[in-house]
């Protein structure tokens, strides 16, 4: 009994951190790339002036490429933003869409054992 024990341990709870650490790196991926319009334009403003002690074509060039790597940091702010407006809005469908699934499965049922799932269905889903 104590070697089914330990198979089941040794399976189950590496199985179950494998999957928690799944849930997690999206939105550790997410909060990384997003920087705010403020922490862009000081970068910028630290770039730009890095090339004031430059002259002729490598200023202009050193100018251009401060505005290219500002533009490039607002654009990704912006589709990390985008991005995660995006998934809250697929989690609620989801949410929504599961919910009227249980809600279905709930009217087949009477009495207590309805008035108990329906509660459970709406603990469960926040509703």
């Amino acid at each position: 009994m104590n070697l089914s024990k330990t198979r089941l341990s040794t399976t189950l709870i590496p199985a179950a951190a494998l999957c928690l650490s799944f849930l997690a790196l999206p939105a550790a991926a997410q909060t990384a790339q997003v920087r705010s319009s403020e922490q862009i334009d000081n970068q910028y403003k630290m770039d730009k002036k890095q090339c004031d002690a430059m002259k002729g074509n490598q200023k202009d060039v050193c100018q251009k490429q401060a505005e290219a790597t500002r533009d490039k940091a607002k654009a990704d702010a912006k589709a990390g933003k985008e991005k995660a407006e995006a998934n809250h809005d697929a989690a609620k469908v989801r949410n929504d869409a599961d919910y009227k699934v249980g809600k279905e499965k709930c009217d087949a049922m009477s009495g207590n054992a309805k008035d108990a799932c329906v509660a459970d269905l709406k603990t469960r889903y926040g509703k």
